[in-house]
């Protein structure tokens, strides 16, 4: 993991998953020196290395001149996910049926983390897993959202609904406008595949579908893209 505030936002609240840290020489400001006065709380160890070696195991990555060595984030289970329903208020949550690109799923990953989602939920088969693509570019958020990995993703979206969530999937052609509906409570946004969207099974397990707005040629966003336009769509409505 890499950058300021992934490591800073790790270091508050998971400093057992850290191993160890590499700070830029260069680096002498009040960001990095809380960097290292968290990490001295929590007994790891800090190396100072030249940037120029950052950059040449990070490439053009925006490390700012920190990188952790982190045990990675393990998958929740279903029963995690409901125990942590529980615990949280209003709570927002991504689900992706059959999202197969990796690079979507980082990037549906980093807005999420952004965003405060919960968790984002996965199917397990036929669907995009985290690798070390999906982390890379997640820039971290990977270590910080949980994936659950669900074996069948309609059964799940029942027992959200029975936790008291509001499920609501994004399709081109819904009569809804999301930024017309309520996304303030427990709410768990569902969108599909690259290219197919929602399938017709996990449509009938939405309890409404939402469109986004659209005023070109082309029929449907990214899904990456319409995934990051609905979190923050909940995010403004719940005070941004």
């Amino acid at each position: 993991m890499y950058g300021l505030h992934a490591v800073r936002t790790l270091l508050e609240r998971s400093p057992e998953r850290i191993r160890a840290i590499e700070l830029a020489a260069e680096r002498d400001d009040p960001r990095s020196r809380q960097i290292e006065a968290l990490a001295r709380a929590a007994g790891k160890s800090i190396t100072r290395v030249p940037a120029e070696t950052l950059r040449q195991r990070l490439g053009d990555s925006a490390h700012q001149g920190v990188l952790a060595e982190i045990e990675p984030l393990a998958p929740w289970s279903e029963a995690q996910l409901l125990t942590s329903l529980a615990a949280a208020q209003a709570p927002l949550l991504l689900a992706l049926d059959g999202v197969q690109d990796p690079h979507n799923l980082g990037a549906c990953l980093r807005t999420a983390d952004a965003c405060g989602a919960l968790a984002v939920i996965v199917p397990r088969d036929r669907a995009a897993q985290v690798t070390p693509v999906v982390r890379k570019v997640a820039a971290g958020a990977a270590e910080t959202t949980p994936v659950v990995v669900v074996t069948n993703l309609a059964r799940t979206l029942e027992l959200l609904k029975e936790a008291g969530l509001w499920v609501i999937g994004a399709a081109a052609e819904a009569p809804q406008p999301a930024a017309a509906t309520d996304l303030t409570g427990g709410v768990a946004l569902v969108l599909g595949a690259e290219g197919s969207g929602l399938r017709q099974l996990t449509r009938q397990h939405c309890d409404l579908l939402v469109r986004l707005p659209s005023r070109g040629a082309v029929e449907s966003l990214n899904v990456s893209v319409a995934a990051g336009m609905l979190l923050y769509e909940a995010l403004r409505q719940r005070g941004g």
